[in-house]
């Protein structure tokens, strides 16, 4: 149960493609990054990553009417039934085929997907246990190309479908004698968006041209008439109205019939357009790429592929707002239920941004790394990651909400190192531009930049434990530089040399100041900070070095090796002390474009980064495949393996070879089939009409480039392909017993605290190691006899009540009991816990880092509030003022003005200020109100 660590949160990737949707009560964001889907809590300011993956991208997402199941689609055509209320799969299916976009009906009854060139309606599933949760009933056919779009009408009795062929066509979801189907025309590019008026036929569509056409329909909605059964059903429905006639109960209708004066009366279904409008006035070409429509308040909204959105009101087309807000095509648009609050997604960027239109101003402005993320580190209390990317960026995420609050973009390369200080108030991080940098998190800044001489790249960055000290590692010149943190130069010697390859990692000791380096020169070199920065001992190893880790007491070394192995070495007696082999543990997959097998790829793949757990008796290990696994040092043996993905959108993901796509002419996958065919892209390349020539398809290899466990030992990162991964043991209801027997249960926990025996409960509860138990029993002690139950714990159960003490700082409102109790444990037993120090400071880090959450939170209120009175005083001032000037002249009031010392505190009711006001002192004269 130590390591049930499971997937939490993903971080780092905010939309990749797909279309945004906002939920039932508008205050929430789901946004699908890459086989994922991630709901942005925009209310409370939190992101949560539902705990389920598709096979491939997510193509579309398509939401309930009531918000509590979504259909999510892959590129595959797999299709995952999803309750949001459980966060859990209910069904799986397969459309067989590319699915473009799914759309519920109001009503939520029936749901439509578009598949190539015709439309399917399917019942949606009930809340009813069903056999089958997706049953087809009508496939509607009618576009040539691929269809685009969906809408329905309000009371879910018709649907239009836009296609790429250049038309709309209007679907009735039953047998309607009057509306079988209709088509319309009048665009001279692929359809984008289509949309019904509100409890109206009439509808609206856009093209990608940026063409908007008004259509009006002869007919309202109640006009649909049901046409008339045939067949058997007209037999069964006969043969159900003579029996009826015969008991003389009721007269019954047939349906759909009526007089032949009725039937030339009642025609066929007509639409007429109205208007026809073109975003594109300037004649610049400007491709539409999304478009979301609120019926209620008749809002518009498109976004171009130029980053530019409008904000229109239909059916007039008058232009409210007009804004660039990237510099990407913009690739879906949605709107809430209020229609106060606009989400973009930025597929090129991976931005995502809610706009509130009436401010006009950000309500969520997100967007993570633009290549792959390269580093990451913990802050010293858990509460924040930093971490570096190829696209030269620095991010600092919240752990708690899961958003990036600072982005530092100095680095004019891609940055390959970040680390914390020992305050966890300092990030230093190293790059390819010749430059480690220092940011402070009070102010924001980049308060010192370190250069060597000459200029040359940095592979590497460590800080020691006092954070005096700064050293980076060559790429190029195969040297470490060393700076002071205070002054920002090199210190007086300035560069360590000895090493003869690049030197791949760096990590001080943290209980001494010690360095060790390791390079590909099969070396790792340890260097004495203090002692003439000598190299105090060379360990040579059988393959080059790709990674060093100390354990947190400083007392072992591991390193990576470019073998898939896996050395342990005592760094006073530079001796080997083990040795793990993960080539097979790695199991990595195989490249679309590979000649070999995975099996013999294998061979060249190895651990590149490496993390110990914060109580040193197990390490991380992660590096070219999609597998991290969890060692015991100790015994040297495999605990755990987590498969961080398994979306075969990525490369080296598959261990065969696929035969399809293999040819008499070779591979498919060396055919680029996505060039120039991107819809919206820009257009670099004179001359060149549809897409970009230029462009090429690219398919990113997964890999892990970075792991580190959290101080607390709860949870660790890794940076991924996919984004920052987060695993955590908190996210789970897990029954893991502690020295449990027969006689403990939950009634003899409730029996021992009726009787109070308070010390009993909690050690039977924490046997039973139950939170809710746990919980009930801690807070049925009374606040007074705490120090009594506390002196009374055992010391082996005293880590337990740490240890649930701190998870419950951070949900439980009872934090001054809490604190109490922290309090006393601490006092009574700190000095019996000083002897296993190590094994107790993830737990300590655990308790400073939620102790640290409610510090923040409530400074930041006491803040507001002395902010919000020290207003409220001045405004008060100036009214006063503005009072004692509009004031009829007396001789008493001129004495007072007179007097620079008195002032008067008036009723404000439009009374005699003298008689309930009252007199005081100040530093200067006038009335207050």
């Amino acid at each position: 149960m130590k390591f049930s660590y499971r997937f939490s949160n993903l971080l780092g990737t905010v939309y990749r493609r797909g279309n945004l949707n906002f939920t039932h009560d508008g205050n929430s964001v789901i946004s699908p990054v890459g086989n994922r889907v991630t709901v942005f809590d925009l209310k409370n300011n939190k992101s949560d990553t539902l705990p389920l993956a598709t096979r491939y991208n997510i193509k579309c997402v398509g939401l309930s009417p009531d918000g509590r199941l979504a259909i999510i689609v892959d590129e595959g055509g797999s299709a995952l039934l999803v309750s949001l209320a459980c966060r859990s799969v209910l069904h799986h299916f397969h459309f067989k085929g590319s699915v473009h976009s799914v759309s519920f009906s109001p009503d939520g009854r029936r749901f439509v997907v578009t598949k190539g060139n015709l439309a399917q309606m399917y019942h949606a599933p009930g809340k009813k246990r069903e056999f089958n949760a997706f049953v087809l009933d009508k496939t509607y056919f009618g576009p040539y190309d691929e269809t685009t779009c969906i809408d329905w009408t309000d009371d879910s009795r018709c649907f239009v479908v836009g296609s790429k062929d250049m038309s709309t066509w209007v679907f009735g979801a039953e047998r309607w004698d009057n509306l079988i189907y209709y088509a319309l025309g009048g665009h001279k590019d692929a359809i984008v968006a289509c949309f019904f008026e509100s409890s109206s036929l009439d509808l609206y569509s856009l093209s990608q041209d940026g063409a908007l056409c008004v259509w009006q329909c002869d007919t309202p909605p109640e006009g649909l008439r049901l046409k008339a059964p045939s067949g058997w059903k007209a037999d069964l429905l006969q043969r159900g109205k003579e029996e009826e006639e015969e008991d003389g109960d009721r007269e019954t209708t047939v349906w759909g019939k009526a007089t032949p004066a009725e039937e030339e009366k009642k025609g066929k279904v007509k639409y007429s357009r109205l208007a026809k409008y073109f975003f594109n006035k300037e004649g610049d070409f400007n491709s539409l790429t999304a478009a979301a429509y609120h019926k209620k308040i008749r809002l518009l909204v498109t976004g171009f592929a130029s980053g530019i959105f409008h904000l229109h009101e239909l059916p007039e087309f008058n232009l409210i707002h007009s804004l660039s807000i990237s510099d990407q095509s913009i690739s879906s648009v949605a709107i809430n239920s209020s229609g106060d609050w606009i989400a973009f997604g930025c597929s090129g960027l991976g931005q995502l941004l809610v706009w509130e239109w009436q401010s006009e101003s950000y309500v969520l402005k997100q967007q993570g790394h633009f290549n792959s993320m390269v580093s990451l580190a913990y802050s010293p209390d858990g509460q924040y990651i930093v971490t570096g990317g190829d696209d030269g960026k620095v991010k600092v995420w919240n752990t708690l909400s899961g958003f990036c609050f600072v982005t530092f973009t100095e680095h004019s390369s891609g940055v390959t190192g970040v680390t914390f200080t020992a305050t966890g108030y300092v990030i230093v991080t190293s790059s390819m531009d010749g430059t480690v940098r220092a940011f402070d998190l009070h102010r924001y800044r980049n308060f010192r930049t370190f250069t060597s001489p000459r200029p040359t790249q940095f592979s590497c960055v460590a800080v020691d434990s006092s954070g005096e000290i700064v050293s980076a590692g060559a790429q190029d010149s195969f040297e470490i530089f060393v700076w002071s943190m205070q002054t920002g130069r090199l210190l007086d010697v300035r560069v360590l040399s000895g090493h003869e390859g690049p030197v791949s990692g760096l990590c001080f000791n943290p209980m001494k100041s010690i360095l060790a380096s390791a390079s590909w020169d099969k070396t790792v070199r340890l260097w004495d900070m203090f002692d003439s920065w000598r190299t105090k001992e060379t360990l040579a190893l059988t393959s080059d070095a790709l990674a060093v880790s100390f354990r947190p007491d400083g007392a072992e070394l591991a390193v990576a090796t470019l073998n898939s192995q896996i050395t342990f070495w005592d760094p006073e007696n530079a001796v080997q002390t083990g040795s793990i082999e993960g080539r097979h543990d790695l199991k990595t997959g195989r490249k679309e474009l590979d000649k070999v097998t995975a099996k013999h790829s294998a061979k060249g793949k190895a651990f590149t980064t490496l993390c110990y757990s914060a109580d040193g008796q197990s390490i991380l290990a992660g590096g070219m495949s999609k597998f991290v696994c969890i060692y015991h040092v100790r015994e040297q043996i495999l605990m755990k393996r987590f498969e961080i993905s398994c979306n075969l959108s990525l490369d080296a993901m598959e261990e065969f070879l696929n035969r399809r796509k293999m040819t008499e002419f070779g591979n498919l996958a060396l055919i680029d089939q996505d060039a120039g065919q991107e819809d919206g892209t820009a257009i670099p390349l004179p001359g060149v009409k549809k897409g970009d020539m230029s462009s090429r398809h690219f398919k990113p290899e997964i890999r892990v480039t970075s792991l580190r466990f959290s101080p607390t030992g709860r949870c660790w990162a890794a940076t991924t392909t996919e984004g920052l991964l987060i695993y955590s043991l908190d996210t789970q209801m897990l029954f893991d017993p502690f020295e449990l027997d027969t006689s403990i249960t939950p009634g003899r926990v409730r029996e021992a605290l009726r009787q109070q025996e308070f010390t009993r409960a909690i050690l039977m509860a924490l046997r039973l190691n139950e939170d809710k138990l746990v919980q009930e029993a801690l807070e049925s002690v009374p606040w007074g006899e705490i120090e009594v139950v506390s002196s009374s714990l055992p010391e082996l159960y005293v880590e337990k009540v740490l240890e649930f003490l701190a998870s419950s700082f951070e949900v439980s409102h009872h934090v001054e009991f809490y604190l109490t109790w922290t309090q006393k444990l601490l006092m009574l037993h700190g000095q019996k816990l000083k002897s296993r120090a190590g094994q107790l400071l993830p737990v300590v880090q655990f308790l400073q880092k939620s102790i640290q959450q409610h510090l923040d939170n409530l400074s930041k209120l006491c803040d507001w509030n002395r902010y919000n009175i020290q207003y409220a005083l001045a405004v008060s001032k100036q009214r006063g003022m503005k009072r004692s000037l509009e004031l009829p002249g007396s001789e008493e009031e001129a004495e007072a003005s007179e007097d620079d010392s008195l002032y008067l505190l008036g009723a404000g009711d439009g009374t005699d200020t003298k008689e309930k006001g009252c007199w005081g002192r100040a530093g200067h004269g006038g009335l207050f109100q």
